[in-house]
């Protein structure tokens, strides 16, 4: 029997109610799950159904625990269940779960943003990673009066569909739709150009001269697994906006709070025109937000002439689980825990490969790193691409046996939260030593 399949059969044994659930659920739910990176087709395997977690622990139905590296895909930056924000959530049930009305935790949440971010005088609470680019989007093109974007081959800006977007059949070219019902004339709003390749940009602007609303950008790449950018790359986009009079949207929905408490823009310096921000201010709730000068915020309804509006934006609930979060991010220490852990987690990773003589490349910034298997740089994604995924399949594999839930694609980061202890960062590397072992 070939390595997959043993590894399927001893997997049934360990995960059966999750195998009963996925069954039931693939009966009523599209791929039996709600978001397709979830159903692990990615690493060739079923998914895990999770009960419960706490911390830096998940369990699944079957009671195994594992040493949780997924976080929600990034939003529990403080661990799960956070008892200072579970208490706060109750606190806010309490009181209502939707009012339609506006709250004061919402002018409260917006305090915190702006003070984090020199780049935003003004903001405005969402839903969802994916609203606030689209909101953004449609906000810089009337700003502007312009109609196309461009965008960075592997980097992921939520599903609508201006962004489910492939390159053109050449360098800066116009997109062509990913995805079916994305209609064709709508893709072609879309100039796709690579990651950290700055002479693309500069095509796109020769190519398209007085069309382009919006350079929209992920200043630390994070949704091809993490590719930080090239020294000079940020700073150039700035300057070709500014000399273009193009607005620069970076979508920070990843890097916001997450890399610094003001971001990639304040790692790195850098200032946009317009900011999106996800998943860490939520507090594990649904809550997003977009914000950038107020000249260009301005622009929108009820104040201006641009239209978003949206049921649960601002969800009492969900700002309430927000101020908490941030809060506790804003206190002394809390990024240097989140460094520590996550340079002992890479330090150790380089290590246990080097010792079992598997090539790997491992990129990090601050709390969100990822393994590559290739003995080359990673710096866009067609490098990614040219990774080993079988083996990064097998590493998975082998991680989940011994206890530590990684994301299930090599497209996906690792998230470091301040509830991962020494004790869990060992036990991972015990695990990493075991699981790089069975590679060669």
């Amino acid at each position: 029997m070939d390595y997959h399949a043993d590894l399927m059969r001893d997997e049934k044994k360990i995960h059966s109610e999750s195998h009963k659930a996925l069954s039931q659920a693939c009966r009523l739910l599209p791929g039996g799950v709600n978001s397709p990176v979830r159903a692990f087709g990615g690493v060739d395997l079923d998914p895990l159904f999770i009960a419960s977690a706490a911390g830096s622990k998940i369990r699944d139905l079957d009671g195994n625990e594992y040493i949780d590296y997924v976080g929600s895909w990034g939003p529990m930056i403080l661990g799960h269940a956070h008892p200072a924000v579970i208490e706060t959530i109750h606190r806010a049930v309490d009181k209502g779960t939707s009012f339609g009305a506006p709250t004061v935790a919402e002018t409260e949440l917006a305090e915190r943003i702006v003070g984090a971010f020199a780049s935003i005088e003004k903001v405005r609470l969402v839903s969802s990673g994916t609203e606030a680019v689209m909101s953004a989007v449609r906000l810089a093109r009337a700003f502007t009066g312009r109609d196309m974007i461009v965008k960075m081959v592997g980097c992921y800006h939520g599903h609508s569909d201006s962004f489910l977007v492939a390159a053109g059949s050449g360098v800066a070219e116009r997109g062509t739709a990913s995805s079916p019902g994305v209609p064709p004339a709508l893709a072609e709003l879309t100039v796709v150009v690579p990651y950290n390749d700055i002479d693309a940009v500069r095509a796109a602007f020769a190519n398209h001269p007085g069309r382009i609303a919006a350079v929209l950008a992920e200043p630390i790449a994070a949704n091809m697994g993490v590719v930080p950018p090239v020294e000079g790359y940020l700073e150039t986009l700035r300057t070709l906006c500014d000399e273009n009079e193009t607005l620069l949207i970076f979508d920070e929905v990843i890097s916001g709070f997450r890399v610094a408490l003001g971001g990639a823009q304040e790692r790195y310096g850098i200032s946009s025109d317009l900011t999106c921000l996800g998943k860490i201010i939520g507090g594990g709730l649904p809550l997003a937000a977009f914000g950038g000068r107020a000249e260009i915020m301005d622009r929108l309804a009820p104040q201006g002439e641009v239209y978003q509006a949206g049921t649960l934006s601002g969800n009492p609930i969900a700002t309430a689980a927000a101020n908490a979060t941030l809060e506790i991010l804003a206190q002394p220490g809390s990024y240097d825990k989140l460094e520590a852990s996550a340079a002992a987690l890479e330090a150790g990773f380089a290590d246990a490969a080097a010792q079992a003589g598997v090539p790997v490349t491992l990129n990090r910034v601050g709390s969100i790193m990822s393994c590559f298997f290739c003995d080359h740089p990673v710096r866009s994604f067609a490098d990614v691409q040219a990774t080993d995924i079988a083996r990064f399949k097998r590493f998975f594999a082998e991680m989940l046996q011994h206890g530590v839930y990684l994301a299930p694609s090599a497209y996906e980061a690792m998230f470091v939260s301040l509830a991962h202890t020494q004790g869990d960062i060992e036990q991972t590397l015990d695990a990493a030593r075991a699981s790089f072992s069975q590679l060669q």
